[in-house]
């Protein structure tokens, strides 16, 4: 790719004529270039490095590139048009990546016939081709940094020590004293992102979509993750409120929740692919307080409903990649997650309440803020496994933590040879279909629906009563929200 970036000195011998400018402060500066046509219907080459400190609006007709870490500064809003495209490039240690800073804004509004697209600038794509988004918020989070408590830097490393404090994420410091929960980091709408994650650091990876204490007044929702090198989705403590996310071929976790995250999530689809996983485990969900377990506060208690997770094995026989032998649930590290009518179709284990690193996990459970309600287990060979605190014993065991999972009666342990007669092609990786059967265990018949009934899910308003369990209806109009805007076939 010939990337068109020219520095303050260079700029002297641009005609104004040829190309627009966009100043960033002393940082690289962002060069529009006409393409090949003229700029008529071609468009021109964008290629945004640096800093972006004024308003800027990516349009779809332009060939729109990232190049090394782009920071969105703060009170300035990155807007891309419905339909755009953007590519990050891969060089290195300047491996692209957008992040989005405390008190900027990225308004990525896409449609069902004209979505955005985050994906690789290799002509051969690749996981793990360029960073990833990073929205970094104000919300509050359970971690500390500097001796400010509130105060995060996200992994990636992406903290610059300058007074704008880029790459943090929270509160404490002289430029957000105290929480905002309900802060915005933007919008993004029917948004696809590919081939992103990329370890900067040794385990300082950046995810696909990185969420470091982002507010609840940000619109997230129709998001597709495909083939990302780390996590799909991070959640670092925040406030903020998604539906419709799609986790497709990740290598590492699906759904990773941390430091305090207390949103919703809603109607979520993830597809695994057998032969990808990684060495830590590959997981649909791994949940933490915070890495060493700790009581702080506020402690992480997101809620996720409605979830369909397809793990690797496609056949009863099939184990796939020896790391998928984690589970599709852990919960681990004092974290107080709850999911609600979901189902985990697929995977070698299923529920794994970790009490093994710090206060345990299962005094959440004992104290009714760690939920699992109409969850299905279909074609998981152990269903619910329980990890033990060497530090403080409970006396739990996976006899125990079973006995409390199956003796809530919306939740069903299926066999091995029910999946066929569940969904419709879900492991199709040509051509799938994860619509289910009408007359399948993820029907919720209306006459004793009390699926939602349960407090946690009372007092979250976000959350939408439906008539059915998992991340797509038999029918309706939550049988097709995952359709038209996204990709299947790479």
């Amino acid at each position: 790719m010939k990337k068109y970036i020219f520095y303050v000195a260079a700029i002297t011998s641009i005609s104004i004529t040829a190309c627009r400018k966009i100043e960033t402060d002393g940082e690289p500066i962002i060069i529009e270039v006409p393409g090949g046509g003229g700029g008529g219907t071609v468009g021109k080459t964008v290629t945004l490095s640096g800093h972006i400190s004024k308003d800027t609006t990516l349009l779809a007709i332009d060939n729109n590139f990232l190049s090394g870490l782009v920071y969105v500064d703060k009170g300035v809003t990155l807007t891309v048009q419905e339909g755009a495209t953007v590519k990050g490039a891969y060089a290195g240690t300047n491996t692209a990546a957008l992040i989005v800073n405390r008190g900027a804004y990225l308004v990525a509004k896409g449609t069902q016939e004209k979505p955005i697209i985050f994906t690789s600038a290799s002509p051969t794509p690749t996981s793990g081709d360029w960073g990833g988004i990073e929205l970094l918020g104000k919300a509050s989070i359970n971690s500390s940094n500097g001796g400010a408590p509130g105060l995060y830097i996200p992994e990636g490393g992406f903290s610059v020590n300058n007074a704008a404090k880029d790459g943090y994420a929270g509160s404490g410091d002289a430029l957000v004293p105290t929480p905002v929960n309900d802060d915005s980091s933007g919008v993004l709408q029917y948004v696809r992102i590919e081939y992103a994650g990329y370890a900067f650091l040794p385990n300082q990876e950046i995810n696909a979509l990185t969420m470091a204490c982002v507010g609840s007044k940000t619109v997230i929702d129709h998001i597709q993750v495909s083939y990302a090198k780390d996590d799909a989705y991070e959640w670092f403590g925040g406030t903020v409120n998604c539906k419709y996310l799609i986790a497709y071929k990740t290598q590492d976790d699906d759904f990773d929740t941390d430091n305090g995250f207390s949103g919703s999530v809603q109607f979520g689809l993830i597809v695994r692919d057998s032969a990808i996983a990684d060495v830590s485990k590959s997981e649909a969900f791994e949940s933490d307080n915070d890495g060493t377990g700790s009581s702080l506060t506020p402690q992480t208690k997101a809620v996720f409903c409605n979830v369909t997770a397809f793990g690797p094995q496609a056949t009863p026989n099939n184990i796939g990649n020896s790391n998928y032998l984690g589970s599709a649930v852990q919960i681990r590290r004092n974290s107080s997650l709850s999911i609600f009518n979901s189902a985990f179709v697929g995977w070698s284990n299923g529920i794994l309440i970790d009490a093994g690193l710090g206060t345990p996990t299962d005094n959440n459970i004992t104290a009714g803020t760690l939920q699992l309600s109409g969850v299905l287990l279909i074609s998981c060979k152990t269903p619910v496994a329980y990890t033990a605190s060497n530090a403080s014993p409970t006396g739990a065991t996976t006899a125990s933590m079973t006995t409390w999972f199956t003796a809530n009666t919306k939740n069903k342990v299926i066999t091995q040879s029910a999946e066929q007669n569940t969904y419709t092609r879900p492991f199709d990786y040509g051509n799938p279909d994860f619509a289910p059967f009408g007359n399948s265990a993820v029907v919720i018949p209306s006459a004793s629906n009390t699926y939602f009934d349960d407090p946690i899910i009372v007092a979250r308003p976000f959350i939408r009563k439906v008539d059915f369990i998992g991340g797509i209806a038999p029918s309706g109009a939550d049988a097709n929200w995952f359709k038209g805007w996204t990709k299947f076939s790479f």
